[in-house]
């Protein structure tokens, strides 16, 4: 165990980790609740490695189930960066279906997926999960929310060997279905266990209704500190994505109605530091795996509590702490399900500067793992020929198809020039500003 939690940089599990952990040895099914960022995901993959071991099965002995396509492939980037022996694959929507064919030639022991994709390859019958012992359905809640019971049906009607079940939530939202063999569970309770301390909570009034205007000139003020800007609608991020642009204010969007891969630029964005506000719906509040996410910025009032819950869960992950921000009209309220008490009002300068441009800028690159390029090839290019000093090269992802790339934002058109037309390990590649 100390292997991995090296490898990912951990010196000590939490005491939710813990228990989890312990009560795997001596419970076949666990329900864990514990806050978003809390580290639930660890606490369900390291059981599955001590079972594994212990496994003679052959072909994949665990199957785990998430709502969303980014919680999927964060999930499988963090059993991945644990370095164990064991393969794994990660199936969704919007992933190239030859990769996951592919992935599928020597079969992997840990399957990854969401609900839809995953039956899709069952009923196919590019898979076979009569050898699965052990499921994990990470934010049950919120695939059941979405809908996805009766895939989630179908796949555990399959699951003819199943020895052991995992269901993970971060709200006390969870009714859990007959279909689930789920009995004498053991539930593991850590909702309550996160301090508010870690927040800070401010309330933005706007003059009339101009919250657009109330927006800007927080984020202006804000200056350049990470910010996840929570909106109820596509069209709302849209709309001030424009607004935005027009003031000189450098953003990504996040919701559903982009593409995959437009919405892993968008992330990679934020990562790297291309850009440091995000404006999202409420598919960003579950599932991203991003480090220290300073401020939440409420511009629209959630809906309901767990979706309150959920993106502040964003911010204040393990020991950071982080700020709430609602931006209210002057005819909005804060929510009944929201404390009041808590929050002080921020009062807005009427003088505001557009934030400094951020360091970095990120490169669009059209080959990556299946063109056998690696973060190696793209450093070594970009120091011998594209120019660059070390401190100018920033964050570097690989994915199957393509690649990312943060550049100095001072010399990434040099780059450009310097690399237009020469190959990376002998593939001609096309690059550009990701967009």
């Amino acid at each position: 165990m100390n292997k991995y939690l090296s490898n990912l940089g951990i010196n000590k599990l939490n005491s939710m980790q813990v228990e989890a952990i312990e009560s795997s040895d001596s419970h076949n099914n666990i329900l864990l609740l514990s806050p978003t960022g809390s580290g639930k995901t660890l606490a369900f993959l390291l059981p599955i490695l001590k079972r594994l071991k212990q496994s003679q099965s052959e072909g994949i002995n665990t199957l785990i189930i998430a709502p969303s396509r980014e919680l999927a492939i964060q999930i499988e980037s963090v059993f991945k960066k644990m370095g164990s022996t064991y393969k794994s694959a990660c199936f969704y929507g919007g992933h190239e279906y030859r990769a996951e064919l592919n992935s599928l030639r020597e079969l992997p022991q840990v399957l990854i997926g969401t609900p839809g994709r995953l039956v899709d390859h069952l009923n196919k019958g590019n898979i076979d999960l009569s050898g699965v012992e052990t499921l994990i359905c990470d934010e049950f809640d919120k695939s059941l929310e979405f809908g996805f019971e009766p895939d989630i049906k179908c796949l555990v009607n399959e699951l003819n060997a199943l020895d052991n079940v995992c269901l993970t939530s971060a709200t006390q939202a969870i009714d859990v279905p007959q279909f689930i063999p789920f009995y004498e569970a053991v539930k593991i309770d850590y909702l309550h266990t996160k301090k508010d301390s870690k927040f800070t909570y401010h309330i933005v009034k706007a003059v009339e209704t101009d919250k657009a205007e109330a927006l800007v000139q927080l984020i202006c003020q804000l200056n350049n500190e990470s910010s996840l800007v929570f909106c109820n609608h596509r069209d709302a991020v849209t709309r001030l994505g424009e607004l935005l642009e027009e003031t000189g204010i450098h953003y990504a969007g996040f919701h559903g109605g982009l593409k995959q891969d437009e919405r892993e630029k968008s992330l990679f964005k934020l990562k790297n530091g291309s850009v440091n506000t995000l404006l999202c719906t409420d598919l960003a509040s579950r599932g991203l795996d991003i480090d220290k996410i300073k401020n939440i910025i409420h511009y629209q009032i959630p809906s309901t509590e767990d979706s309150y819950i959920h993106r502040n869960g964003r911010t204040a992950r393990m020991d950071e702490s982080g700020t709430v921000y609602f931006v209210l009209s002057e005819i909005e309220y804060l929510p009944d399900f929201v404390d009041d008490s808590v929050f002080t009002e921020v009062k807005l300068s009427d003088e505001y500067f557009i934030p400094d441009e951020p360091q970095w800028e990120t490169i669009f690159i059209n080959a990556g793992k299946k063109d056998k390029i690696n973060k190696i090839d793209i450093v070594g290019t970009f120091y011998k020929k594209g120019g660059l000093e070390k401190n100018e090269l920033g964050l570097i992802e690989v994915k199957d198809f393509h690649s990312l790339v943060a550049v100095d934002r001072k010399k990434v058109n040099t780059v450009l020039k310097n690399l237009k037309g020469l190959p990376i390990k002998k593939k001609k590649v096309f690059m550009s500003i990701a967009k």
